[in-house]
Parts: structure tokens; sequence; C-alpha cells
């Protein structure tokens, strides 16, 4: 005699329970695979960057009036200019050598024309209200025409995470420069900048310019195998849900 015949209720048909349980899950292992390929994705724009990166440092600077504008980010530039030292500005904060400094931002007024360049000249050490470099510190102010070997820094979208800009004092967090052109009194200056190069020449003397063009992490390989593994997992743990629910209802 039948479960269903002796007046007992039937038995919940154990499919039913697995396709729910696969329907509910899909959602997840879809969003793990779409964050899997995402990083993928970031892996090989990461490593066009990095290769990019790796060309422009081994090549020689390009005069910056030869190329379009706007210069692609981190090109590796030369540009000739009169520095405007009284409209410098400092940009960040940074410490080095158990000291608060910042990077000493200077407009160059270009020989070719055209408008002004923000010019990251390097870091420089702070005085003790923030406000101004140290007035004891041996910053170097050339006179003339100079010629800056650097590369190109996009400008910075403004985060609500940065600090605030203190336009009143020149101090400034976000590399945005229209913004930083306008406060310093600047007529025109164009929509990115240049980070100098240290030339190898050494001294005691500041600011302290970049050693390198910068070179960003690439871990998107291991972001990439953690998103699918987890994708992996999800669909081995089910599949072993799935067969002990049947195993059972056997």
């Amino acid at each position: 005699m039948s479960g269903a015949e002796g007046g007992l209720p039937a038995a919940r048909p154990p499919r039913r329970g697995v396709l729910l349980a696969a329907l509910a899950g899909l959602p997840v292992l879809l969003a793990l695979v779409a964050l899997g390929t995402w990083q993928l994705q970031r892996l090989a724009w990461k490593t066009a960057l990095l290769a990019r990166l790796d060309a422009a440092a081994a090549a020689p600077a390009v005069p910056l009036e030869t190329l379009a504008s706007p210069p692609e980010p981190y090109a590796k530039v030369s540009v000739r200019g009169r520095f405007l030292h009284d409209r410098a500005a400092l940009l960040g904060a940074e410490v080095r050598g158990g000291r608060l400094g910042a990077r000493l931002l200077t407009p160059l007024q270009r020989a070719a024309g055209g408008p002004a360049l923000l010019v990251d000249r390097g870091w420089v050490p702070l005085a003790p209200d923030g406000a101004a470099p140290d007035p004891a510190a041996r910053i170097a102010r050339p006179e003339g025409e100079a010629t800056v070997v650097g590369y190109v820094r996009p400008a910075q979208a403004r985060d609500w995470l940065a600090a605030a800009d203190d336009p009143a004092r020149r101090r400034f967090f976000t590399f945005d420069p229209a913004a930083i052109g306008a406060v310093l009194g600047l007529p025109a200056v164009e929509p990115f900048g240049v980070v100098a190069l240290a030339d190898g020449a050494g001294g005691e003397t500041l600011p302290i310019p970049a050693a390198a063009l910068p070179r960003p992490d690439n871990p998107h390989l291991g972001y990439a195998v953690t998103w699918y593994g987890l994708a992996l997992a999800l669909v081995l743990v089910f599949l072993a849900w799935a067969r002990r629910k049947e195993s059972r209802a056997a």
C-alpha cells in the first residue's frame, strides 16, 4: 500500500527544491562571473598601460608642442619656458623622512606660446603651519628660460573624499588645472600638467622631482582568479548539495 493510499502526505518532489535553489543562486553566479570578466578587461588595460609607460621611460622626451593637445597621459615630454615663481602653489600632502611636505606646483609660461602650463616641480618640506614651503629650505628658483623634462599628468576628478582646497593660501589637494589656474590669476592654463623628472645630477637643492614615470600595480589577474574561483566554488557546492538531496529522496 502506498503512502498516499494509507493517508500519509506525499513527499515533496526533491527536484522542485533543487530548481528553486538554482534559480536563487543564479544571480550570484552571474555577478561573480561578471566581476571576473571585468577584472580580465582591467588586466588587459593595465598591461597595455604598463607597456606604454615602459616604452616612454626608455625613449627620449618628445617636445610638447609637437604633440596633439591634450597629449596622451604619462607621455614623456620636454618643454621650454619661464617659471612664474610668484604664482607657485602647493599640491597634496606627503611625509618624507618624518617631515610633512607637498608638491611645488609652478606655472610655466612656454617659449612656444600658448596657455600657461602647471609644472609639478617636486616635493618640498612645509613650514610648521603647513601653509607654505619651509622658509629655511633651499628651494631652487631658476630664472630665465628653462627646459623641463617630465611626463604628462592628466587632470584629476574631484573626489568627495579628498581634502578641501584652500585657495586663499594656494593649497590644493585635487589637481584641477582650470580651478588652480583661476586662483593663481592665469588668463589661460592647459587642461593637463607636467610632472618634472629628475635629471640624475643629484644635489641638495629642493624641490625633489619624481625619479621615474609612475608604475601602478597590476593585481587584476589575482582579482579575476578570485572571482572566478568563487563562481566555481559556488557551482561545486550547489552540485554537491543537489546530489545529496537527490540521494536522500531516493
